[in-house]
Formats: structure tokens, C-alpha cells, sequence
């Protein structure tokens, strides 16, 4: 090989190797503004939520499910409050992961959840699972929270363990039908005590879990109004056959007049029984009443 030759073939091997350089920084470049867009997109993706009216969500009791809920949703959408295309489910497994079933149309007025313990109980953080999942999808500032039986304790536990989160949306009503806030029927001597103090709902004894619940009387959100409702059976036991009138009247006890306002509604008879006042046309009335003014 000449000296020329060779000369030709140094320059070859470096432009060769300028353009593989060149290559690999355009490529670099390319899934940089790649990776820059996606993230510019997914910024977007979360900023263009479909922005829904003040939704409703409903949370079953123990060892039930969404279709204890189904009833007073349907009297709902009876009377005008919404339609069934804005009624959606939340399916919330075992591990606390929420699925959402169905989708809120856009600027829809009062959208409505029906929760779904698929293990037939939660707790606390599954009441904010269920808010956050939605938050993650929809554009709302406020909510309404009603609760049957065990679903109440889960509700005031959730408000104990976040009211001081922002980030979460603010709560506007809640519903309590059946809480057993002082212990379920036989479950310690406090389920069946007297409320000692009815101006503050103060039982004579405290149960343990509603020793648990006590700080809510420092930090109950006071924009929240409350409606109360429980039944007696009119039958000596001065309860709806599974919670004492005096267990779901101590609930007064605990928001401590902090709430911005608070109504009890007792029902009587039969149709008082625990079970049957999630299905209770009287209940289905008083809540929608409360809750949308219909």
C-alpha cells in the first residue's frame, strides 16, 4: 500500500467512525424528545380529567356487597336525580387495588358510586383508595360519603385517619344508616348503653372501637352535614335487631357539634329491621331528600 492509499484509508475508518458517533447522538437525541414528549403527554393526559359535578358514593356493610346498594340508587334515579349511565362500580379487591366499572360522561350533575368490597369488608384506606382512584380519572373538588351498618365505621375512620390531607377531596354530607359507632348488639355491656347526655349524645360506657374514633370530637371537618338514621323494632330491644338506637345515636357524641349541622331520623317496625334499611322506601326518601333536595 502507497502512502496515499493509506492516507484514504485512515480518513475512511475516522468518518466511519464520526458517523457512528453522529448516529448514536441523534439517536440518544431522538428517544431523549421521545421520552420528553411522553412526559409532556402523560402531563397532559393528567391534566385533562373529565370534570364531573359532586359524586355519591355508597359503601355496603359486613359481608355484603354493592347490591344492598342497589336499592336506594335505583330510588335515586326514580326520582330524577341522575340516570343509570351515571352509576358506576368500584370494585375493591382484597389487596386494596380499585377498579372502576363503567365511566362518567362529562360535566354529569351528580354522579353516583357504588362501592364493592369484593371480600366483603374494607377499612379506612379503602374508602381512600376509592377516592383517589377516581380523583385519578375525574375533575371533582367535593364528595358525599353514605355508609350502612360496618360501612359507617369505615367512613369515620377514613374522615379520622385524612381529615388533614388537602389533597383529597373535601367532604360535603354524610349519611350514617344503621352505624353501630358504640359496639354491635352483644358485642361488649357499652353496644346496649344509655345515651347519659342526650344534648351531646354521651353514652354511659364506651366501647372500644368508639374509643378509637374520640378525635374525631377535636378534628371533625366542620363543613360536613350529617343525617342519622337507625331503626328500632318497636319489639323490647330498643334496636333494628343488630344495633341499639343508643349505639347509632352516640355518633352524635363524636362529631361533638362540630359538625355544620346534624339531623337524626329514627324508623320504626318492621321495615326498621338492619337489613332491610338499605331497602327501606322511608330511608330511600330521607337520603335523597338530604342529599339532593329531591
Amino acid at each position: 500500500m502507497n502512502k496515499k492509499a493509506g492516507i484514504i484509508s485512515a480518513l475512511a475508518i475516522i468518518i466511519v467512525g464520526l458517523a457512528a458517533c453522529l448516529g448514536l447522538v441523534l439517536n440518544k437525541t431522538s428517544k431523549n424528545s421521545m421520552i420528553s414528549q411522553a412526559k409532556v403527554s402523560q402531563k397532559n393526559k393528567t391534566i385533562k380529567k373529565i370534570k364531573i359535578g359532586l359524586p355519591t358514593i355508597f359503601i355496603h356493610g359486613y359481608g355484603s356487597s354493592y347490591h344492598a346498594e342497589e336499592h336506594m340508587v335505583n330510588a335515586a334515579v326514580a326520582a330524577g336525580v341522575t340516570n343509570f349511565k351515571n352509576v358506576i362500580r368500584a370494585d375493591v379487591a382484597s389487596s386494596g387495588q380499585v377498579k372502576l366499572i363503567g365511566d362518567f360522561s362529562k360535566d354529569v350533575e351528580n354522579p353516583i358510586v357504588e362501592v364493592n368490597l369484593e371480600q366483603g369488608y374494607g377499612d379506612a384506606q379503602d374508602v381512600r383508595n376509592v377516592l383517589e382512584a377516581l380523583q385519578n380519572k375525574y375533575n371533582f373538588k367535593e364528595v358525599n360519603l353514605v355508609g350502612h351498618s360496618y360501612g359507617n365505621l369505615m367512613v369515620a375512620n377514613y374522615i379520622n385517619d385524612n381529615y388533614q390531607i388537602k389533597t383529597l377531596p373535601t367532604i360535603n354530607k354524610v349519611v350514617s344508616i344503621a352505624g353501630h359507632y358504640n359496639g354491635w348488639l352483644g358485642e361488649e355491656a357499652a353496644s346496649t348503653s344509655s345515651i347519659k347526655n342526650k344534648k351531646t349524645g354521651e353514652p354511659e360506657k364506651f366501647s372500644s372501637s368508639f374509643k378509637q374514633l374520640l378525635r374525631l370530637r377535636q378534628h371533625y371537618p366542620k363543613q360536613i352535614r350529617v343525617l342519622n338514621m337507625y331503626g328500632d323494632l318497636e319489639d323490647g330491644s330498643k334496636s333494628d335487631g343488630s344495633v341499639a338506637v343508643s349505639s347509632a345515636q352516640s355518633y352524635k357524641y363524636l362529631i361533638n357539634g362540630r359538625a355544620k349541622s346534624y339531623q337524626e331520623i329514627e324508623f320504626t317496625g318492621k321495615s326498621a329491621q338492619h337489613s332491610r334499611l338499605h331497602r327501606n322506601s322511608q330511608v330511600d326518601k330521607a337520603l335523597i331528600e338530604f342529599l339532593w333536595n329531591k
